[in-house]
């Protein structure tokens, strides 16, 4: 269907009739007259022409007129409504990038690679394929950044992920903080959407506000936390005096993580490998989708350039009349 964006401007239609009638008309100018003998045939053919030649180059421009005024108007073709796929949540992803996530207790294909590298492997795919969702990256260390925004351009929340360095915040720990700012970006979404999942391998080392109180925090504006501890038990050491056994995760709080999920009404998680951590993330996958109204959209086309082309065009055509009467 034929739509116009504004269609007010129909109002104008009329203006070169009001034009005429408030400015004052031209005096008749003397011309000399040509007296020949057959007066009356002559008078009558020259009428008759004189008012054809008049009465074209006006009905042109009326027509120009019109045209130019449905070309302001901004005519456009509507298409048939398309439905866009926004049927998910708004999730909010917290990476730790303290010192202690250079780590290298993880394995992917057979190498070692530390902690961070371990976490972008496995969320980066994770977020590849969460259709529908609107995701955002906070990442911190000593200070906690909003790296994106809430985005359906996932493929920037992975090139932003992937890009992120240890130690790119600070050296130490702020999931208090972390934990607040994405209250502060998610606190006036829809209440049943609000979903932060927090990945750290250590215990809360800095920042201005305790792990605890921002969770409490979060609960009064229903946001669902989902914590991961991430870092082995064991790891074999390898010195000059010999081998032994240590346990890269002993500054994991565990007992805060866990307190921080229950009062969110979440869940914590504990990834001591890349295979548990994928499972972890395969489960977050299976979490129900908030279901939002569905949203519409209308393909547009715009037409005002066919009625603005013509108009120029008849314009031209009265302009060169003129000038090869005169």
């Amino acid at each position: 269907m034929i739509h116009f964006e504004w269609p007010w401007l129909i109002a104008a239609l009329p203006l070169p009739l009001l034009v005429r009638w408030l400015l004052p008309q031209d005096s008749p100018q003397q011309q000399a007259a040509l007296k020949v003998p057959f007066l009356e045939d002559f008078s009558v053919c020259a009428a008759q022409a004189s008012m054809k030649s008049a009465r074209w180059p006006l009905m042109v421009a009326a027509v120009a007129w019109v045209l130019l005024v449905f070309a302001c108007m901004r005519p456009q073709w509507l298409g048939e409504p398309v439905e866009q796929t926004v049927s998910g949540r708004d999730l909010m992803l917290a990476v730790d990038l303290s010192g202690s996530m250079e780590e290298q207790d993880f394995i992917i294909n057979k190498q070692r690679v530390d902690r961070l590298t371990a976490t972008k492997w496995v969320a980066g795919d994770f977020i590849a394929h969460r259709t529908g969702d609107r995701i955002g990256l906070i990442l911190f260390g000593t200070q906690a950044y909003l790296q994106v925004p809430l985005t359906f351009d996932r493929k920037t929340v992975v090139t932003l992920l992937n890009e992120s360095v240890i130690s790119l915040a600070g050296e130490m720990t702020a999931i208090g903080d972390a934990i607040g700012l994405a209250v502060k970006r998610l606190r006036n979404q829809d209440d049943t959407s609000r979903v932060l999942i927090l990945l750290t391998d250590g215990a809360n080392t800095a920042g201005e506000v305790t792990p605890l109180k921002a969770a409490e925090l979060a609960a009064e504006y229903d946001l669902k936390i989902y914590a991961i501890g991430i870092g082995a038990d064991e790891m074999i050491v390898r010195s000059f005096f010999g081998s032994r056994k240590v346990n890269p995760s002993m500054d994991l709080d565990e007992k805060t993580l866990t307190e921080i999920a229950e009062k969110t009404g979440g869940r914590y998680f504990r990834a001591r490998n890349t295979e548990e951590l994928e499972q972890i993330y395969d489960i977050l996958d299976r979490l129900e989708p908030v279901e939002k109204d569905k949203q519409y959209f209308r393909p547009r086309s715009e037409l005002f350039h066919w009625p603005l082309s013509i108009s120029l065009v008849l314009a031209g055509i009265i302009a060169m009349a003129r000038l090869r009467a005169s």
